[in-house]
């Protein structure tokens, strides 16, 4: 088509002009959009805030969004308060729960667990509440060191705290009971983990019942909870049944034994753990079977064995050999285990081993050889306990050297270990029996001073021990210690009468059959009157022993009406607090109103006054003033009753 002159030249100016303008140019919207800010600071502002609107509502597909429309919204039901509370998930320990954590760790590795018991008890009520998991440490350590009067402190203060238990709290708990013998207060609380908790028990909370149970000498209750345990779904423990297989070879019961084997095998197919092997062994020396006994052995330990054995497995054993009349077997394996023994990839001894093969050698004599090997223990990164130390200790001074127990008594505090009370009567016993009295008094005081409580027991011993060495003065002196401190029974009284009696010291018999006269959960019986009276009868002091029980008997008489006085006046003061009914009468003590020898306490009016005797033995109206004062005002006062208050604060 043709074109017109005119249109032509426009045309041809169209295609003269440079298009990279036209290709920069912004587009229309954008020219708008940048002019709606005044400066760069104000678009920079609104890029941040576009950017928070995309962080707090992230876009989604059009797909899942019109699911998500399409999807039905069903009511939230809101949850029964009353269902038990989940316990704490491992991912909370983070941040500063995690570092609390951290550092009541290094206390507990410090060993210095009551600091450790403090930090966790004032965290419960800051801003960094500890996990279940921080608790549940410090309570094991408590355990380790048993500490059980400061476990149950603990763990009474977390539950009122509100801190929900996990599993492993329900098993220190049912262990700490077990190791205190209190086995039905462990099954209580078992029983409360089955019904209540929202958690199943596990493996290690019937290994723990088990043990305990067996512990106890409860094998038929032992083996009803393994039953349990495989009707809750779980497989069946070997450790469970290697506790039943030992109670059952204490019990005499061998062909127990074997049908728990059998049992465990049949379930299991093969048993590969070798735990049970040496409760097996035993079971077949009982029965008098050692050709048996000797293959089980050759089976778990053998060249060709797919036995898994461990530090455990070997020490059952090692102590079946031993015990058995096989101890040269014993001592081939344990030169074996301890060239396996390769930590931390091979872990084949531990401290039980050294304990067995000590054992072992003192059964055979060798004690030298005893000390040798528990020395030993360095080298293979284990470190005895004071059980090891009292185990050998006995072993010792049952045999006359003592010389060598106390020195192994040393060694303790070069190796950081603390002698308990078990370590100093093992030791003054020795002594006593060496006829070394003065070193036996010693040890004991050295218990005391350790901070350690010495039982009724130990207080027998070294008092006996003393009056045997003809050291009187000595064994009162720890008499009137027991007496302080415990309670002993009638037959210790007796028994340290009669010696005071021997050895003539007739004051101080006078004295203890006062005491023993005025204490009613002591007493003193005919018998033992008779025979005191008998006694002072040769030195012409009966006399003594009557006007002495006749004080005493009017003491005693004195001592009940006081306790009737001051009974009635609590009864009294309880009234007048009730009948009175102002904030200013809310408190009246008994000791402020014994004090004042205020026999009665009534209300006259808005004023509390009682009987008091004057000088003329009369009865005379008296104001309660040393009974009440002004900070006993517990309640607000209102200005109506100040004049009343004015009357009794005055």
């Amino acid at each position: 088509m043709a074109l017109s002159k005119p249109t032509f030249f426009t045309h041809l100016k169209t295609l003269t002009k440079p298009h990279y303008h036209l290709r920069h140019q912004p587009p229309y919207f954008l020219s708008l959009r940048l002019l709606s800010f005044a400066t760069p600071e104000e678009a920079a502002a609104e890029r941040r805030r576009r950017k928070r609107r995309l962080r707090m509502e992230p876009p989604q597909n059009s797909l899942r969004q019109s699911q998500v429309q399409r999807r039905p919204q069903t009511p939230i039901s809101n949850p029964n308060p009353n269902a038990p509370k989940l316990p704490e998930h491992v991912s909370i320990l983070t941040g500063n729960r995690l570092n609390l954590h951290n550092r009541i760790l290094s206390l507990i590795r410090q060993n210095d667990l009551e600091e450790a018991a403090l930090l966790t008890r004032h965290s419960i009520y800051s801003n960094c509440r500890p996990t279940i998991f921080t608790c549940n440490s410090v309570m094991a350590a408590q355990i380790r060191q048993s500490k059980y009067a400061d476990f149950l402190s603990l763990h009474r203060f977390i539950t009122q705290a509100g801190v929900v238990p996990n599993i492993i709290t329900y098993n220190l708990l049912i262990n700490a009971y077990c190791d205190c013998r209190k086995i039905d207060t462990a099954l209580e609380h078992y029983r409360q983990l089955i019904n209540n908790a929202p958690f199943n028990p596990s493996p290690t909370t019937y290994r723990i019942l088990v043990k305990g149970l067996v512990d106890n000498s409860k094998v038929d209750q032992a083996i009803s909870i393994k039953d349990e345990m495989l009707e809750k779904g779980l497989g069946p423990d070997p450790v469970v049944y290697n506790y039943l297989m030992l109670g059952l070879v204490k019990n005499q019961d061998s062909d127990g034994v074997l049908g728990l084997y059998d049992e465990l095998k049949g379930k299991l197919g093969d048993v590969s753990d070798g735990i049970v092997y040496g409760s097996l062994m035993k079971a077949y020396f009982q029965k008098g079977m050692e050709k048996e006994a000797m293959e089980c052995c050759d089976e778990a330990v053998g060249e060709n064995s797919k036995v898994r054995m461990g530090a455990v497995a070997y020490n059952s054993i090692l102590d079946a050999l031993s015990k058995n009349g096989k101890f040269d077997e014993a001592m081939k394996l344990f030169e074996r285990v301890m060239n396996e023994h390769n930590p931390p990839r091979r872990l084949t001894v531990n401290l039980g081993t050294f304990n067995v093969m000590a054992d072992g050698f003192c059964a055979q004599g060798r004690f030298k050889d005893a000390i040798e090997v528990f020395r030993k223990m360095g080298e293979k990164r284990c470190t005895p306990d004071a059980v090891s130390f009292n185990n050998l200790i006995e072993q010792l001074c049952g045999n006359s050297m003592v010389a060598e127990a106390e020195e192994l008594y040393r060694e303790m505090s070069e190796k950081g270990v603390s002698p308990d009370e078990f370590t100093y009567v093992l030791l003054m016993d020795a002594c006593f029996v060496e006829n070394r009295a003065e070193d036996a008094s010693g040890y004991f005081r050295k218990m005391v001073e350790s901070g350690l409580r010495p039982n009724l027991v130990a207080f027998g011993k070294v008092i006996d021990g003393l009056i045997n060495s003809g050291k009187i003065d000595e064994a009162k002196e720890f008499f009137d210690q027991m007496v302080e401190k415990l309670k002993p029974e009638v037959t210790s009284y007796e028994a340290m009468l009669r010696t005071l009696c021997e050895a003539g010291k007739l004051d101080e018999v006078l004295k203890m059959a006062g005491d023993m006269w005025i204490d009613d959960s002591v007493g003193l019986s005919l018998e033992m009157k008779e025979y005191v009276s008998n006694e002072l009868r040769k030195e012409g002091r009966e006399e003594e022993l009557v006007r002495l029980l006749e004080e005493k008997e009017r003491e005693k008489e004195e001592n009940e009406r006081r306790k009737a006085e001051a009974k009635e006046a609590e009864a009294q003061a309880a009234k007048a607090i009730t009948a009175g009914s102002k904030g200013y009468l809310s408190k009246v003590t008994t000791v402020d109103i014994v004090e004042a020898g205020v026999e009665s306490v009534t209300v006259n009016g808005d004023v509390a006054v009682g009987n008091q005797e004057d000088g003329t033995g009369e009865d005379v109206a008296v104001e309660v003033e040393d009974a009440i004062t002004s900070d006993d005002l517990t309640e607000e006062v209102k200005p109506e009753d100040k004049g009343t208050v004015d009357q009794v604060t005055a």
